[in-house]
């Protein structure tokens, strides 16, 4: 919900509208606007009509399309019989760029019918360019005198009779902006943004003309295609489509594309200028000219398909990057600065480990790996017994980005679970920047390149650089911009049973990416949603009607799609209740203004000291970027959706501080708004200094609030302070690549298969220590075995006690809490017969078949004290010593 639109129609400079007469192409564009002589030179010319014209029907003509002639003759008399008969009630401009015969004698008696002529080549040169249909309607359009132009197909395919639907869109519109608010808007129409065909939903005081109404048809399969073997296009998007007179001159006016694809480019220009577009279903005719005969003789239409102008295919094709070459170029600036940040990961993809990703990478490569031999094996992919035997792992428990790893299979059987971990990290940032800044640009401001530096911001601020250490779900996040957006769809009432169908599918998704992240980014939009209340209640009270009955729907979609995994995350085996962070897992207040470990001013060790960890690095704006945030806010502050903003960041900020909040440099400790939330249920397992991770998208929004207003100052000294001030603040937290660190060798007794002989199905391997929260590489050699073998012990979330509390790993038994001690330096006990009864109890619990210690610090005596507990020396394996446990054991 947005308290006010960035991009409304008011907004439009009048600059924008272009004079409704004589409006011709320019001469670059090769056509010719002329009123044609009679065909017969010497019958009477007719008068020619110079006065205001109702409407204008723009028809192209391209590639010989004969159906023109059996059109021509019927549309003057339905025109009539619908407009007027007046010389100003109605025109009708044909486009071709073929012979004109059919269009010269029906001018010849109805000079209301006019030619627009297209050059077969550019320049007046011979070739076998030939206009498409972008070049056809922008001349036929620019030509037009209308107040409101129609644009149609020579065959008539949608019948004239339709064209009711179409004008009482507008008529109905128009009446109520007139009740509501007669004043007309200095940009030519009324300054609200939102209405609705159906049901209009009063989101300001006026009620917005649309400045297009498009004819849909029934076939929804066809308009999804688009423009065939180009998914993206709709077909005939504007084949039967009204516009106001004024906005369409400028629309297609500011067009660029000579092929189909200018439906997408205009209609995407409006939308931007902040004015409306509505659809209404229209009946198509079966296989005439038009669906209504006049009476006496009438050329029959020819039937059929109309034929496509050659090339039309390859010419839509070679327009799609020109559609969109500026957000190209942005997604393509966000994937270098994405694979900057990993550099260091790809350079050498199976020797090198993210540094600071502690265990995470461990983890996450097996979470790609299980969740593919789970799929590939047609086995449940919400549990495995993989890890942590003899109970297994709750998949659906853990972050295992299933909407993820299952499209990525084919990646990982190729080319292994790193490979599939980097893509993730790498395209995950790229693309959440990338609608980060398609929602920017949609909702607050038109400057591209400001939308892209809010984008940059949302999606590479610190926290995010800090949790692409190892945290893929919460740098993956493209489709939280989605869910946003959609969420304001719904607030504008304008279709809310489709609006809340696609959120509730968008929502399906992001919960098999990552529901922690979804859970704040809605924390951080319900905290939206109460300042938006507290800045405009008006408004707010008016989308709030439409939103709640558009979530209803979103979760009437959702529930259902993840009523089964959700139940058994939560009440399936080896499922839990709350997970332990620990006491320090909110910010500490000095994390807000310093700066992250991978940022330009960055020092890991003032980072590392403020933080839970290298990964959870949640704030770390720096001083600077705040500053700059608040200026803004203060230089902005008239506008509603800065303040709405502002307090969001505030808030979410605060909420970050955790339940005691330290006052720095004393030892006074005050209780934080968080208290308010710790037992809530599903907020008591969320790492609290995580919620500061709203402000990122929220500074972004307020950085290109402000570039996109610097940009437009008069004064070059006051741009030049401006753009200052935004570097001063962005430079400090320029994001740093990630640095890594050899990563371990997997023994060769893994690696050579000599596993498999010591362990049987049903049985564990115990690899020495066993793997936990620090020490996790155990879990790349199962990997690296496909999965062959089980493991004793893991890394993963499961529950511990009674109570069912989440842990960090699998519960510890006597044994491995013993081999962990001795691993980091605790001296070995005396082995005694208690000691031996231990290890064989936990041996069996774990149902061992060998326990593996590989070369290591420390590995003289863990060998010992392993002996010492078996009664037997290990046997030596390659580069390991084993010693065989199962029931195959000497």
């Amino acid at each position: 919900m947005s308290p006010e639109n960035g991009a409304s129609a008011s907004s439009a400079a009048p600059a924008d509208r272009t004079a409704p007469a004589d409006r011709t192409a320019p001469a670059d564009r090769t056509a010719q606007a002329d009123r044609t002589a009679p065909a017969d030179p010497t019958a009477p010319a007719a008068t020619p009509w110079l006065g205001a014209v109702g409407l204008s029907v723009v028809i192209p003509v391209l590639g010989g399309d004969d159906r023109i002639g059996g059109t021509l003759a019927t549309a003057p008399g339905r025109l009539d019989a619908l407009l007027g008969a007046g010389p100003g009630d109605w025109e009708l401009v044909v486009v071709g760029d073929g012979p004109a015969d059919a269009v010269l004698a029906a001018a010849a008696d109805e000079p209301r019918i006019r030619l627009v002529r297209l050059d077969s080549h550019p320049d007046g040169e011979p070739g076998n360019h030939r206009p498409g249909k972008g070049a056809a309607l922008r001349a036929g359009v620019l030509a037009s005198a209308g107040r409101r132009v129609l644009i149609t197909d020579a065959g008539l395919t949608t019948p004239l009779d339709e064209l009711a639907r179409l004008e009482r869109v507008l008529d109905q519109a128009e009446e109520r902006a007139q009740a509501l608010d007669p004043g007309p808007d200095p940009a030519g129409g009324h300054t609200s943004v939102h209405t609705s065909v159906h049901t209009p939903v009063h989101t300001s005081i006026h009620t917005s003309i649309p400045a297009a109404v498009l004819g849909r048809s029934g076939n929804r399969l066809v308009r999804a295609i688009g423009i065939p073997g180009i998914p993206g296009f709709r077909a005939d998007t504007c084949g039967f489509a009204l516009f106001d007179g004024d906005r369409a001159r400028a629309a297609f006016g500011a067009s660029t594309l000579d092929g189909p694809a200018i439906d997408a480019e205009v209609l995407r220009w409006i939308r931007r200028q902040g004015w409306h577009v509505a659809e209404v279903p229209l009946h198509r005719a079966a296989r005439t000219a038009d669906s209504t005969r006049t009476a006496g003789p009438v050329r029959p239409a020819r039937t059929g398909r109309p034929r496509r102008p050659a090339g039309e295919r390859r010419l839509a094709l070679r327009e799609l990057p020109r559609l969109n070459a500026g957000g190209l170029a942005v997604a393509a600036a966000f994937l270098v600065l994405s694979f900057y940040v990993f550099q260091g990961l790809w350079a050498d993809l199976d020797g090198s480990y993210l540094a600071d990703a502690l265990q995470d990478q461990n983890q996450w490569e097996w979470f790609v790996g299980v969740t593919t031999d789970n799929i590939t094996h047609l086995r449940n992919p919400l549990f495995t017994f993989a890890q942590g035997m003899p109970d297994g792992v709750n998949l659906m428990a853990n972050a295992t980005m299933l909407g993820l790893n299952v499209p990525l299979i084919p990646v990982t059987l190729l080319f292994g679970a790193t490979v599939t971990f980097a893509l993730v990290l790498t395209l995950g940032m790229a693309a959440s920047a990338w609608t980060w800044y398609w929602l920017i640009r949609r909702r607050f401001v038109r400057s591209r390149w400001a939308a892209a530096a809010g984008g940059a911001l949302a999606a590479f601020a610190p926290p995010m650089v800090s949790h692409a250490n190892g945290h893929p779900n919460f740098v993956v996040l493209f489709m939280i911009p989605l869910i946003v957006d959609r969420a304001m769809r719904l607030c504008e009432g304008r279709n809310v049973t489709r609006d809340g169908v696609l959120l509730g599918l968008f929502a399906t998704y992001q919960i098999f990416i990552g529901e922690e992240p979804l859970l704040i980014a809605a924390l951080g939009m319900v905290v939206y949603c109460l300042a938006c209340l507290l800045v405009d209640r008006r408004r707010a009270l008016a989308a709030a009607r439409p939103l709640g009955a558009g979530l209803v729907v979103a979760l009437a979609v959702c529930l259902p799609l993840v009523a089964v995994p959700l139940f058994w995350q939560f009440f399936g085996p080896q499922s839990y209740h709350a997970i332990l962070h620990g006491d320090n897992a909110g910010n500490s207040p000095r994390a807000l203004i310093e700066y992250a470990g991978r940022s330009l001013f960055g020092d890991p060790e003032t980072a590392a000291r403020l933080s839970l960890n290298t990964t959870e690095q949640n704030a770390f704006y720096g001083w600077p970027l705040l500053a700059f945030g608040v200026a803004v806010c203060v230089w902005l502050w008239r506008s509603r959706t800065v303040r709405a903003l502002a307090i969001t960041g505030f808030v979410t900020l605060l909420l970050s501080l955790g339940p005691w909040v330290p006052v720095p440099r004393t030892e006074v400790v005050l209780p934080g708004p968080w208290r308010l939330m710790i037992e809530l249920p599903l907020f008591e397992s969320v790492i609290e200094g995580r919620v500061a991770m709203v402000c990122a998208p929220v500074l972004g929004i307020l950085l290109a609030l402000a570039l996109d207003r610097i940009v437009r100052m008069r004064t070059r000294e006051l741009r030049t302070l401006g753009l200052f001030g935004a570097a001063a603040a962005l430079i400090p937290v320029l994001p740093l690549p990630l640095t890594v660190r050899d990563r371990a060798p997997v023994p060769a007794f893994i690696t050579s298969g000599s596993w498999k002989d010591y362990v049987k199905d049903g049985e564990a391997l115990v690899p020495v220590p066993l793997p936990d929260p620090g020490q996790a590489d155990a879990l790349h050699w199962q990997v690296e075995a496909d999965f062959g073998f089980r493991l004793a012990g893991g890394y993963f979330n499961g529950p511990w006690g009674p109570d069912r509390i989440g842990i960090y790993g699998a519960t510890p038994r006597h044994l491995s809490n013993l081999l962990r001690d001795v691993r980091y330096g605790a001296q070995p006990p005396e082995v005694d017969p208690a000691w031996q009864a231990q290890a064989r109890q936990d041996l069996e619990y774990w149902k061992a078949g060998v326990v593996v210690l590989p070369v290591q610090e420390r590995d003289t005596e863990l060998r010992d004290l392993i002996s010492g507990l078996l009664g037997r020396p290990p046997e030596k394996v390659l580069d390991a010593w084993v010693w065989r446990v199962g029931p195959a054991a000497p």
